[in-house]
């Protein structure tokens, strides 16, 4: 159970301990990749909607972690890597982590209405309700949660798309599908190298719940399948040849890295270096699409 609060925690370390339930870190990468969406479409959004609208989606990414880490306080007290986090430490109280949550989505819900167009809220909501109320409770339940929660890790490119075009579009769908593929090994590699921290918390991550060497090759699969995925914007007039190109070499480093995983040796170390290199390959894959977009 989560530890009681003990002290009433001064402003900034209660200001502090507040953003760090919206994991600043991820709503960073959240915001690259949702301004992915932005630059591929055709039509643009003036700088004001621009950014508000990059706000509002920082603010429901930051409400999905906050309820995210409510949920899950009990099961982060387990685990060494979150038992220090605002609620397992007992920094702060459930019902607040609950109620800045709930508010935050509200208003960036309420945000998205007032500067986008319908498609946008619909595909933000979608993402704020699979992510807290279907994948969350279902880490402790079934490996299956991975791809139902890479559904609305994949959602904001899709939104930056559509807050620009009002519909959706093959550039924008493209960019959905490339997320969507890049978070299944990204994730498995951590699930392995954190796999007895897992255990401890009563996840049922692929590694926990079929065994390591499954995981392994669920992550080599999944590796191909995101190297050809990657290799789809050239035909589907997204990108040219520079960016097949850099799709290519790129995901040719990926899959050796994550076959050296087939033989079975390497344990963490060799998890962790895919997952560096997975951080690697998006931000260098999405720099050459940026560049040669069509």
């Amino acid at each position: 159970m989560s530890v009681a609060l003990a002290v009433r925690p001064a402003p900034l370390e209660f200001a502090r301990d507040l953003v760090d339930l919206g994991k600043p870190r991820v709503t960073a990468l959240v915001m690259f990749t949702t301004a992915i969406g932005l630059w591929l479409a055709p039509e643009s959004l003036t700088p004001v909607a621009a950014v508000g609208f990059l706000a509002a989606t920082a603010l429901l990414v930051a409400s999905a972690n906050t309820l995210n880490c409510w949920w899950e306080r009990d099961s982060d007290a387990l685990m060494v890597r979150t038992r220090q986090r605002p609620l397992p430490s007992g920094r702060l109280a459930p019902r607040i982590a609950l109620g800045t949550g709930l508010a935050q989505g509200a208003v960036a819900l309420a945000t998205l209405g007032a500067l986008t167009n319908p498609v946008t809220v619909a595909l933000g909501a979608a993402a704020l309700f699979t992510y807290v109320a279907v994948y969350t409770p279902l880490k402790r339940v079934t490996p299956w949660s991975l791809h139902l929660g890479a559904v609305p890790g994949a959602i904001p490119p899709l939104m930056g798309w559509t807050a620009a075009q009002g519909s959706l579009g093959t550039p924008g769908v493209f960019a959905f599908a490339l997320l969507l593929a890049w978070q299944l090994p990204h994730f498995l590699s951590i699930a392995l190298y954190l796999e007895d921290d897992y255990a401890r918390g009563g996840m049922r991550v692929l590694s926990v719940a079929w065994g390591e060497q499954a995981a392994r090759r669920h992550l080599f699969g999944y590796t191909l399948a995101l190297v050809s995925v990657s290799l789809a914007a050239w035909p589907l007039g997204v990108a040219g040849p520079w960016y097949s190109a850099a799709a290519a070499v790129l995901g040719a480093r990926f899959v050796a890295i994550a076959g050296r995983g087939l033989t079975g040796t390497g344990g963490g170390a060799w998890a962790r270096r895919v997952f560096l290199y997975s951080i690697a390959y998006l931000a260098l894959l999405i720099t050459a699409l940026l560049l040669d977009a069509r």
